[in-house]
């Protein structure tokens, strides 16, 4: 073979060597939603696997989370309140934020795994804290405690700033408070060490301040503590046999975490540093991706808006040099689709050897040719209506990838990335901009509506246009305007053959009819008005305000809306923008003013009546207004609750989200029973209602306390949430007005950044 593909060059240098087993590893601590960034590593070694093995050599592969690390910081995307007593604490210990799962760091790392291995990487798992628990550290951890002057050493080369000479390089699990990221170890006697869980060490937790003495070596009952992480990768290497490892160019690159860890190998525990690969990263925006921050696209995210083949080829494609700069929204998808395609051909026809060799590594278990119908003509295929036989039919060739397994992501880029040009729809109603088409372009279309009872296809029809436009002296672009504008409200579109094919007949007959035979200059507008007044919601098998709260509330009105198919991410761009835009227009805002608002009295009042204090229990436009009066961070939750907040900011009307798929309807707003009880969101037991409370419920129970003051766990919008179940609360000074607007905005603010289908839309009154 001639090798042209770096992994290949890789594995043949290594090969030289003649070591009787190459051992690949990566390593990553799963912090939080391990993020698509990550995947570059996975992807990396996986290549020089494969490669080693290809070339005969005797190769394994295995992949360390470092589940033993401290929580060092809270993710955006989890209560504060439920797991800020953790932080300092390993994340082995750490409950997991949802139940079947052993730990924080098990839930975080098996939805990882299910990643990479979804892009075709099976590393055998080690986890850190077995590791240790095998005592295959032990060695490693007694040689770094007697040479700790001379890791002190290289920690002032490297570094130019000495450590104290009562430092050692081992962190103690504190036998008092569990906190692994406070204890400092002030010496060693050969067995033990002698450590402080120091109270103010880090400004994001507190030690508890004691002191003792304790074994470092860790046993099958017992995890000691761990090595500081850069003298702790040289030591894993050495305990687990590892001959090669790469990272990031951060860790890379001069006097980085890679140098000092080098150099641990060579002066202190005598073990060949593993072949390095360095490479760029992986990045979303152009922002480098943090675990804890919520930055950047989550890995697992990535596979609902590219097929697992794509994601690798993406990483395959890329010379380790260059960093991956992702951004969806635009063309990115639709030309990295045409790559794959090509590649795909180049390996078809043996024209481009590194192509090719790109294209065989980008497969998932087994070699698939993708179809050859272009993604961009399947995203206009996908906005038709009635295209199924024609994917269908585009999905039979033998040995080809079926185009109908990339439908979805079709239909999720159509809906969050593409950009406006590219989407269309039927208009329901023949467009206004229609009747003011040319004389010649009527006739086009009135030649077009006579000849379509005829038995076309899509290619014949395409071609056929042309000549009907040049027959009547017409343009082509002119020609083709006229049937776009008439159909879709807009002077461009799919391939028109293909589209009016898509359509029935009869409807694309009379809608050409009817422009054609419009009058230029005697228009009467189609568009009509919206009558004044409310959008009624009775359907009370979905929704109703209980008897005894329409008579002590009569002002009271919800807005109820349902929304189908969205797709919920960790961030978007556009949204952060908007929210920065409302954020500094609110900038003056003051506890006093926000106290003033009728909205926010409106609440109050209610509160007070059901027997609640609004001070310690504050209803949710005011919660989140009143942290923006205190100059504190606004929540990051997710693209869906994000939307709908800057609604609730914005007119100082509470709106809920809630999962539909997990709501038993009928819903109703009541005053809850004595002894009804509600898991909160965040919380780990229950709150009970007291009699006055009011709170909207279903056939479950209780999904939300004192009418918009918390939600429940059970119906929390997740990033899995695909449906959901919209409610807008107003009473006493908050109009059904201002609540039919809130529900409006949200709803649209929501299908921006989710997508999604708005199926059912409304208020609810008590009079």
């Amino acid at each position: 073979m001639n090798l042209v593909f770096w992994a290949d060059k890789v594995a043949e240098e290594l090969k030289k060597r003649k070591l009787p087993l190459e051992w690949v590893d990566d390593m990553k601590t799963p912090s939080g939603r391990i993020h698509v960034g990550s995947l570059r590593g996975v992807v990396v070694h996986d290549l020089v696997y494969k490669a080693l093995k290809q070339a005969g050599a005797n190769a394994k592969y295995t992949w360390v989370f470092d589940n033993h690390d401290p929580m060092d910081g809270l993710p955006v995307y989890l209560p504060k309140e439920k797991f800020e007593k953790y932080l300092g604490t390993p994340l082995f210990q750490v409950p997991s934020p949802e139940p079947g799962f052993k730990n924080y760091a098990e839930y975080y790392a098996l939805e990882f795994k299910d990643v990479f291995n979804a892009i075709g990487a099976y590393p055998e798992i080690i986890w850190a804290s077995d590791l240790y628990m095998s005592g295959k550290m032990n060695d490693g951890i007694r040689t770094c405690l007697e040479k700790a002057e001379i890791i002190r050493g290289i920690y002032e080369e490297l570094y130019k700033k000495p450590l104290a000479k009562d430092w050692y390089p081992f962190q103690v699990y504190c036998e008092n408070c569990g906190k692994v990221s406070t204890t400092r170890v002030y010496d060693w006697d050969g067995e033990q060490v002698s450590y402080r869980c120091k109270v103010d060490v880090v400004d994001w937790t507190k030690g508890c301040g004691h002191e003792g003495e304790a074994s470092p070596f860790s046993s099958k009952d017992r995890m000691a503590g761990k090595l500081p992480w850069k003298i702790e990768w040289a030591v894993k290497w050495k305990a687990i046999g590892i001959t090669v490892e790469g990272a990031g160019k951060d860790h890379m690159s001069r006097g980085g975490s890679h140098d000092l860890a080098s150099l641990v190998c060579k002066r202190v525990i005598d073990y060949p540093v593993p072949y390095p690969i360095a490479y760029e990263f992986f990045l979303v925006g152009g922002k480098k991706m943090s675990s804890s921050k919520g930055l950047g696209s989550g890995a697992a995210d990535m596979l609902s808006i590219l097929p697992p083949q794509l994601l690798r080829f993406l990483m395959v494609k890329t010379k380790l040099n260059l960093a991956i700069n992702f951004d969806p929204v635009g063309n990115t998808i639709p030309d990295l689709f045409d790559d794959y395609q090509e590649y795909a051909k180049a390996y078809e026809e043996k024209s481009d050897e590194d192509k090719a060799r790109i294209f065989e590594l980008s497969q998932i278990d087994k070699v698939k040719l993708p179809s050859t119908v272009r993604f961009s003509t399947l995203t206009q295929w996908v906005q038709m209506p009635n295209m199924q036989e024609q994917i269908k039919k585009e999905s039979l060739p033998a040995g080809r990838q079926g185009l109908s397994e990339w439908v979805r992501y079709a239909r999720i880029w159509v809906e969050r990335f593409a950009p406006e040009s590219e989407k269309f729809g039927i208009a329901d109603k023949t467009p206004e901009e229609a009747l003011l088409l040319s004389n010649e372009q009527k006739q086009f279309l009135k030649k077009l509506a006579g000849e379509l009872n005829k038995n076309w296809n899509a290619e014949d029809l395409q071609k056929q246009l042309f000549e009907w436009a040049k027959n009547l002296g017409l343009l082509s672009k002119d020609a083709f305007a006229a049937i776009y504008t008439s159909l879709l409200g807009k002077n461009h579109g799919p391939k028109a053959g293909w589209l009016i094919l898509s359509l029935d007949k009869e409807f694309v007959r009379e809608r050409f009819r009817e422009v054609s035979n419009s009058s230029t200059n005697k228009q009467e507008s189609r568009i009509s008005n919206l009558e004044s007044g409310l959008t009624k919601f009775q359907q009370p098998e979905i929704f109703s305000i209980a008897k005894e709260v329409k008579e002590k509330y009569p002002s009271i009105s919800i807005g109820i809306a349902v929304i189908k198919d969205v797709t919920i991410q960790e961030k978007n761009e556009g949204l952060e923008r908007e929210k920065e835009s409302l954020l500094k227009n609110l900038e003056g805002l003051t506890t006093e003013k926000l106290g003033e608002y009728a909205e926010i009295q409106s609440y109050r009042k209610l509160y007070k009546e059901i027997g609640v204090d609004w001070h310690s229990r504050r209803p949710s436009p005011e919660a989140l207004l009143r942290r923006i009066a205190l100059k504190k961070r606004v929540y990051s939750i997710n693209t869906c609750v994000d939307a709908y907040n800057l609604v609730v900011m914005k007119h100082r009307v509470s709106v809920g989200a809630f999962d539909l798929d997990k709501i038993q309807f009928p819903t109703v707003l009541r005053f809850a029973k004595e002894g009804e009880e509600i898991l909160l969101l965040g919380d780990t037991k229950p709150t009970k209602y007291t009699s006055d409370e009011l709170a909207y419920f279903d056939q479950k129970g209780g999904y939300n306390i004192d009418f918009n003051y918390r939600d429940a766990q059970r119906t929390a919008v997740q990033l899995a949430t695909k449906n959901l179940y919209i409610n807008v609360d107003g009473v006493f000074d908050i109009s059904p007005q201002q609540v039919e607007e809130s529900l409006r905005e949200a709803t649209e603010i929501i299908t921006k950044y989710c997508g999604g289908t708005v199926e059912e839309f409304g208020i609810v009154t008590a009079a």
